[in-house]
This record gives C-alpha cells, sequence and structure tokens, in this order.
C-alpha cells in the first residue's frame, strides 16, 4: 500500500478466485464470498473473479451477491469474460475476451490473486501452476503442495515417510472400459484394508463420495459413484469408534502457528456434504461480528455443523497432533492456512493423520478465532496470507533475463 502525492492511498488490487471446473464448484463460491467481505477494505481493493462450471472466468459487481449464482442469461449481459495474460512481466492482467462495441477492451490490472477453490483445478496445483506462470503473488500453498496435499494416496506416502501414522490403504483405479471392476480383482486389492472399508475419491474432499463398504458387492457397487468424479479411489479400513480431530497451520506473522483444535461431533455415520454445507443458514450474506472485527458469515454448513472446539483429549494426544501438523508443514514448505483433519479409536485412544485441505472451507477462520492464548480474527489471517503471498513471489523471483552469462547461446540486444 502507498501514499500517492496528493496524500490518498493506493491500496492494493486483490483478485479474489472462485468457482471452477470442480465438484466443490457451489461451496467455493461461498467461501469465495465469505473472503471477499472479510478483507480489510482500509488496505485492499478486493473484487470477485468467477470460474464456471465450464471453465469460463468473469468480472463483474453482481458477483459479489451469492443469490446471482449460477449465472443466468441475463445475469451474463452484466458481467465480461476475461482470460489471464501469463506474460509474467506486467503483474496481474485481466484481458476481456470480447472488445467493447464502442472503444477498447480494458485490461484490469490486479496485485494479488487469492484463489478460493476447493477441489479440482484449483486446490490441486492447477491455478497455483498458472499463478506462479504469470509472476503473480498468490495467496496459499504453493503449486507443489497443492498437488501432493491434494492426492490423498501420493499425501500417503509423504506421510509415511515423515513418520506420521496414517490408515492402510488400497489403490482403486478406473476402469479403461465402464465403472466396474470385476469381483475377483477387487476383492484381491480390498484385501490388505479387509472390511468394512471406506471407500473415497482420491482427490475430491467435502466428503463427496465417501462410503462405508460392508464386503464385496457392496464396494463394487459403491465405486461407479466415485469413478463417475476421479479416476482413482482410495479404500482404507473402517475405524471403530470414530472420532475426529481437525486444526489448522499457518505462518501467522511470520510464526509457524496451529490454531485451535475441532472435534466434529457426529453419529456413527460419516458427515455428508450437505450436512456440512446446506443443513441451515439464509442465502442474504451480511456480516457477522466476533470481538472487534468484522468478517464474513461462515458457510452454511461450517458453523451449523455442531463441533466441540478445544475439546477434553486424552493425555498427550493434542501434543501428537500439533507436533505432526508442524511436521507435516515444514517439510513441504508449507504456506497458507491448510487444515489437516485426523482420525482416532475413542476406545484405544489410537490416532491417524487422515488427510490434508491445502485450501479449507471457510478458510477455517473459527479454528483460528478460537486460538489459545491470541486468537486470529479472519481479516487478520487474510491480511497475514496476502503479506505472505507478496513475501513468497518476492523470494522466488528471477531476474529479468533468466538464462545465465554463461549459458546464453543466443545474442542480447
Amino acid at each position: 500500500m502507498k501514499t500517492s502525492n496528493d496524500g490518498s492511498i493506493n491500496k492494493k488490487k486483490v483478485a479474489i478466485f472462485f468457482g471452477g471446473r470442480s465438484p466443490e464448484h457451489d461451496v467455493s463460491v461461498i467461501s469465495g464470498l465469505q473472503a471477499l467481505q472479510a478483507i480489510d477494505g482500509a488496505l485492499y481493493d478486493a473484487f470477485p473473479v468467477y470460474i464456471s462450471p465450464n471453465g469460463a472466468w468473469y468480472i463483474g459487481d453482481i458477483l459479489r451477491q451469492r443469490a446471482n449464482f449460477l449465472l443466468s442469461e441475463d445475469n451474463l449481459k452484466e458481467v465480461t469474460e476475461v482470460t489471464l495474460d501469463v506474460q509474467g512481466v506486467r503483474g496481474g492482467v485481466l484481458l476481456p475476451k470480447k472488445t467493447p462495441f464502442f472503444g477498447a477492451a480494458k485490461p484490469v490490472n490486479f496485485d494479488i490473486a487469492l484463489p478460493v477453490f476447493h477441489g479440482l483445478y484449483g486446490e490441486d496445483g492447477n491455478i497455483q501452476g498458472l499463478f506462479e506462470l504469470a509472476n503473480i503473488p498468490y495467496v496459499g500453498m504453493r503449486t507443489k503442495a497443492s498437488a501432493i496435499l491434494m492426492d490423498k494416496i501420493t499425501t500417503k506416502y509423504f506421510l509415511k515417510a515423515l513418520d506420521i501414522p496414517t490408515l492402510d490403504f488400497a489403490v482403486l483405479r478406473r476402469p479403461k472400459q465402464g465403472y466396474l471392476i470385476p469381483e475377483e480383482q477387487l476383492s484381491a486389492l480390498l484385501a490388505p484394508v479387509g472390511f468394512p472399508c471406506i471407500l473415497k475419491p482420491a482427490h475430491l474432499g467435502s466428503s463427496i463420495g465417501v462410503a462405508k463398504a460392508d464386503n464385496v458387492d457392496e464396494a463394487k457397487a459403491l465405486l461407479p459413484a466415485i469413478f463417475e468424479f476421479d479416476d482413482i479411489a482410495i479404500a482404507e479400513p473402517f475405524v471403530q469408534n470414530l472420532v475426529e480431530y481437525n486444526v489448522s497451520v499457518s505462518k501467522v506473522s511470520g510464526r509457524v502457528l496451529t490454531s485451535a483444535v475441532e472435534r466434529p461431533k457426529n453419529s456413527d455415520e460419516l458427515l455428508d456434504f450437505k450436512q456440512k454445507y446446506m443443513s441451515g443458514g439464509d442465502d442474504k450474506g451480511g456480516n457477522k461480528v466476533s470481538g472487534n472485527k468484522t468478517f464474513s458469515p461462515a458457510s452454511e454448513g461450517m458453523l451449523s455443523l455442531t463441533r466441540e472446539i478445544n475439546p477434553d483429549m486424552p493425555a498427550g494426544m493434542e501434543d501428537k497432533i500439533r507436533d505432526w501438523t508442524q511436521r507435516l508443514f515444514e517439510a513441504i514448505d508449507g504456506t497458507g492456512a491448510p487444515r489437516i483433519d485426523f482420525i482416532g479409536n475413542s476406545e484405544t485412544n489410537e490416532i491417524w493423520m487422515n488427510e490434508v485441505n491445502p485450501c479449507p472451507g471457510s478458510f477455517g477462520y473459527f479454528l483460528w478465532e478460537a486460538s489459545k492464548g491470541a486468537p486470529v480474527f479472519f481479516t487478520d489471517l487474510l491480511t497475514s496470507l496476502i503479506a505472505e503471498a507478496i513475501s513468497e513471489n518476492t523470494a522466488h523471483a528471477l531476474p529479468y533475463d533468466p538464462v545465465p552469462a554463461d549459458a546464453r547461446l543466443l545474442k542480447r540486444g
């Protein structure tokens, strides 16, 4: 943020990207609008960039209101379709795809990208790689970390290398033809896991496609629904006396910190997607206030889902959760504010790191608000993440001509 010659403040422009070609498109819209409301307007000039389910990019003021999604034919007349300039030398630039009838199309410049995507083509390193290519500072986990941690199988191997406990697993790949794996082959693949087992997509989140199979016939019947959205499924042993714990981690003001721990309250049945994200709230948005900070309302599931914050835990378990979380974050050169999910057996007190959400719903702000000692409010969390984005971009900057002098084979001007 700079002060101009007339004394006014030139705010940095933040483009908040959400939506996308993902089964989690809708919840990404909700999370993106929350971030748009929560960002510190005294420091930043933020605007929405919406990516539709078919991959079209749009800008426009009507994208600030949840009631306008999904865009109708009339809505499309009030937005501008754009594409990203990837030259890498001009900062963030959005180029209108159509030239207005009168005058030239005007590019839209911005300083920082704040991607709020969930799942495929956004949370998994794809959009991060695009921002790297375009040399745009962006919030969140880097390309490598995003790609590794959104792949549940690769994450398993990474955790094993770090000696962090994780459940055994089996990999089930979608057949080249159709969705059905022959029963004999499926039985052999699932033998190391046994029954009952949990089946889930290897690259999705938000409990989409997660199901329990008590035998091979059930597994065979459940897999087509997973293979419709993901080409790989992962199977894990079903954990008896299931208890879940979640924690977020981030470099808040330069220090690696972990948030409050939450324990979702659930029955023996797994929490499904609609219970998480659609059980309550309204369609109006508006701001809520916590302490002396204003932030956006939580997604309809995140606050309506019954949970216990900073729960009583068996001796030593919280230390394990925080230690393993920090170990993973540092090993993967962590940035952003990912949420780490654990599952355990409440009778035996066994616990395993389950999966990582590079960009959790609502940025997990309610976990940071409840942090022991020093709460971090949503607005402050976003400010910290934006500062980190600028720092990361600066740290990895290359010279204008990135080819070393002794490697130059072509003449320069």
